[in-house]
């Protein structure tokens, strides 16, 4: 489904990827592990074709579609959606009507998306503009939302357990689990996922991660099963990805 090749990205000017390979098969979910500032977000939103984010060389594969040019808008249309780890608030924008929007755009039906909300337990933020005065477990939870009425055959989930308690993360982990696996007699592939985590936390609560990589200085350095990942960050900490790779 998804296919980076040799990815080289600058933003303002300084060189964050340094020539990533990495591969997302149809229905597979895969976890982006890495310490801060190793360049897992920046991948996202190179991904998704954020402005700002220069690609030098490269390119970026979408079922079979080279999208390394094309605008955002485009490359949802195609497909691709995300959620951000820091979402803008917007003013005068309610979240219930910009659902609706997006639901109608993308063909979502607005009583799925109301009974997800519900689950969300943000029904409540649907007649507020979006992300003004939220917690950032609502942030996430919105976002959630709002991605699910997109029914993306990828999702981009930059850290949704970032800045999140520990009593929310069943629930996003519920919907992440809904927007990835959740049945669609309309889709002609099995949906797909890239989850960024820095801890891993999230990955707890869904219901399968095919594999994970991890992301040192701007490059994929490894990858593998998630949970041996995992303990192993767990116990010896990127430090010790790094003396293992030196070894090798």
């Amino acid at each position: 489904m998804l296919r980076v090749e040799n990815l080289r990205v600058k933003v303002g000017g300084r060189e964050i990827l340094k020539g990533v390979n990495l591969e997302v098969g149809e229905g597979e979910v895969v976890a982006l592990l890495g310490p801060n500032g190793s360049g897992k977000s920046t991948l996202l939103h190179a991904i998704m074709g954020r402005p700002g984010y220069e690609v030098v060389e490269g390119r970026i594969v979408f079922n079979g579609v080279d999208i390394t040019g094309m605008r955002p808008d485009e490359r949802a249309k195609l497909g691709l959606g995300m959620l951000m780890q820091i979402p803008p608030a917007l003013k005068g924008v309610r979240l219930g009507d910009l659902l609706k929007k997006i639901s109608s755009f993308y063909g979502a039906e607005i009583d799925y998306l109301r009974k997800l909300a519900e689950s969300l337990r943000i029904t409540g933020l649907l007649d507020r503009e979006l992300h003004r005065g939220f917690s950032g477990g609502e942030m996430k939870r919105a976002e959630l939302l709002l991605l699910a009425a997109q029914s993306p055959k990828l999702a981009l989930l930059d850290e949704p357990d970032s800045g999140v308690d520990l009593e929310s993360l069943p629930v996003l982990g519920r919907a992440i689990n809904e927007i990835v696996y959740a049945y669609d007699s309309k889709a002609k592939e099995k949906r797909s996922a890239i989850i960024v985590t820095h801890a891993g936390k999230i990955l707890s609560y869904i219901e399968r991660v095919n594999r994970a990589y991890i992301m040192l200085d701007g490059k994929v350095s490894c990858f593998g099963n998630p949970r041996d990942l995992i303990e192993d960050i767990e116990k010896y900490g990127f430090e010790g990805c790094l003396r293992c790779l030196k070894v090798i």
